[in-house]
Parts: C-alpha cells; structure tokens; sequence
C-alpha cells in the first residue's frame, strides 16, 4: 500500500478537473470497448491531436506498447524519466529499441540537479527515504514533462495486480485524461506482440529481472512468479514509484 503525500498530487492539463472527469466518461462510453491500436489511433488522431503524449520506462515489457504506438505515430512524444539511477543497460536497450522501432521523438527527462544537491547530496535518499527519492527522481521530472499535454497513454496493465486489478482502459487523473491501451492485456498477450514483430527482448530480463526500475530499489525475481513486479522494492511497503498520482 502506498501512501501518498499532498506534493505527490500534481494538477496542469487545459482541463478543469470536472471536465476531464466529464471528458473521460463520455470517452470510455464511447471508446471504453477498444484496446491496443484499435484504441490508440482515435486518441492520437482524434480526440487528442497534438496534446497527447506517452510515458515508457523502456523495461521488460515496454516495447510492446512502444510497439503499437509506432503504427499509428512514430512521432508522438515519447517521455523517459532517466532518474540518474537506472541500469546501464536500460540506455542501451532505449536506444536500440528507437532504432528498431524508428520512433523519432523521445523525451528525455531528468531530475532537478539544484534540488537533488539538496535533498539527495550523496545520491542515498533511496535507503532513508524511497518515496522522497522517487518524488525527486520521477514524479516531479514527469511533472515537467507532461506540461502542454491534456491526455497521455500509459503501459499499465490489470494482470500486474495490486492497484492495478480494475484499471480502466480511459480514466480521469485531475485536469489530464490517461488511456491504458494494454490494460486487459494478460502476459501472453504481451509474448505475442514480442514474437509476431520479432521485438528486441531488454537484456536484463535473461539474468531473472522481469520489472526493472532503478538500479538499488530492483531485484532478480522467480521467472514463473505471477507478481511480475515482485522485485521493485522488494520487502517495503510500496508496490508504485508515484508517478501515476500525478492528475
């Protein structure tokens, strides 16, 4: 269960909160029976033309909907959040995924140097305080990142459990709407789209890490656990980095 803290709630899309709640209903009557590209295309072409943006972290399963997202727009806004303590081999994967994909507009954002010399000076804030460190790291970078934008899709999927059992396909976050075109997906849904667009694979997943966040706060899990997300923050009482209680 994680806690979320006043600083953690971030507003700013073009929408007041109640019409992106109105928005997003009308939305989900509309497209709510829809999924993947079938879902993707009106929301990039249509309905949000221009202020709509994605968020991947370029992990195990990221490809997948980086995918499907380079069908219909190989360039739309593509947000990354390098936190500074990523694997090496998540940059390494990053770009050779773009390259395979031809995607042609990543963001790259990065935390606060000002604010993390204060806050994190010897770059340990993960070991005293994780939900501070994940605040300076990616929740207020992506805060930045999402400014100009009313809608973005988001790779989450109900099959990764915890907060996630009933995520919607549309949603309200605040003043911003979230799509969540793989969130009925199920884990050999995934496979299929790895196998039938001969997608390249992350190379830490090999070595047993089947969610990969940021370097310290992610560990090696039983390849056939159902808790794909076992290993982020292993033994804490926190299952989500915060990002999405940005609204």
């Amino acid at each position: 269960m994680n806690v979320m803290r006043e600083e953690d709630i971030v507003t700013g899309g073009s929408m007041s909160v109640e019409e992106a709640t109105d928005r997003a209903a009308r939305l989900m009557d509309q497209y709510g029976h829809l999924q993947g590209v079938s879902l993707i295309e009106p929301m990039v072409h249509q309905e949000f033309n221009g202020r709509i943006t994605m968020t991947s972290s370029f992990g195990t399963e990221a490809a997948a909907l980086l995918a499907l997202v380079a069908e219909v727009d190989r360039d739309l806004p593509v947000i990354f959040l390098d936190t500074r303590k990523l694997f090496g081999e998540t940059h390494t994967y990053r770009e050779k995924l773009v390259d395979h994909l031809g995607l042609t507009n990543i963001k790259i954002m990065r935390p606060d140097e000002e604010k993390l010399k204060a806050e994190d000076p010897n770059g340990m804030l993960f070991a005293s305080d994780v939900a501070k460190c994940c605040y300076l790291r990616k929740v207020e970078p992506l805060q930045r990142a999402l400014e100009g934008y009313d809608a973005w899709l988001t790779g989450r999927k109900r099959f990764h459990g915890g907060e996630r059992d009933a995520l919607p396909v549309i949603e309200p976050a605040g003043s911003r709407i979230k799509i969540n075109p793989l969130a009925g997906y199920k884990r050999e849904d995934i496979e299929d789209i790895f196998e039938h667009r001969a997608l390249p694979r992350h190379p830490l997943e090999a070595e047993g890490f089947l969610s990969i966040g940021c370097m310290p706060c992610t560990e090696r899990v039983d390849p056939n656990t159902t808790d794909v997300r076992a290993g982020r923050w292993a033994g804490q009482d926190k299952t989500e980095c915060g990002i999405h209680y940005i609204i």
